[in-house]
């Protein structure tokens, strides 16, 4: 018989943090943003190595396409987590949030949880997409204990 898994608890005194501190999914950069460049290059390449029973729309519609892919790509390389003195900017696929320290109650990273959720001070919660255990799961978790010792250490203090 197998006992619960236990949440990580960390007895160790807060890193010191020099801010700003920003937390990104470097390997997810690393691969979408040239990728996006290949992409785009790819696309006007065969715009205009097609043959000339294609029609200048079709040319143009093909560079759109690859604009239109590298722009989604761009997208998905957006994610970042910045903290700073004033408080910690939460920046997604699509949104940006500006948080003040006092606004973010619990920094969660679950067994199995995608990124770091905030739970905040009016009862919602926000995804930090910025860490993920996608790229490193020891790398996430230490993001997130820095990142809630912050927290821990800012929130009240103010």
């Amino acid at each position: 018989m197998s006992t619960p898994a236990q949440p990580v608890q960390s007895t160790a005194p807060a890193p010191c943090v020099e801010l700003p501190v920003t937390w990104a999914p470097r390997r997810n950069r690393a691969v979408l943003l040239p990728l996006c460049a290949v992409i785009v290059v790819l696309f006007s390449t065969i715009a205009f190595a097609l043959p000339d029973s294609w029609q200048l729309n079709d040319r143009v519609a093909m560079v759109f396409s690859g604009l239109l892919f590298a722009g989604v790509g761009l997208m998905l390389a957006r994610p970042r987590v910045r903290a700073d003195a004033e408080g910690v900017t939460v920046v997604n696929f699509v949104r940006s949030r500006r948080l003040a320290w006092p606004e973010i109650v619990r920094v969660n990273l679950r067994q199995g949880d995608p990124w770091v959720n905030l739970d905040l001070a009016d009862g919602t919660a926000l995804a930090a997409v910025g860490i993920q255990p996608g790229g490193g799961r020891e790398q996430a978790i230490r993001a997130a204990r820095t990142l809630r010792d912050l927290v821990e250490e800012r929130g009240t203090s103010r």
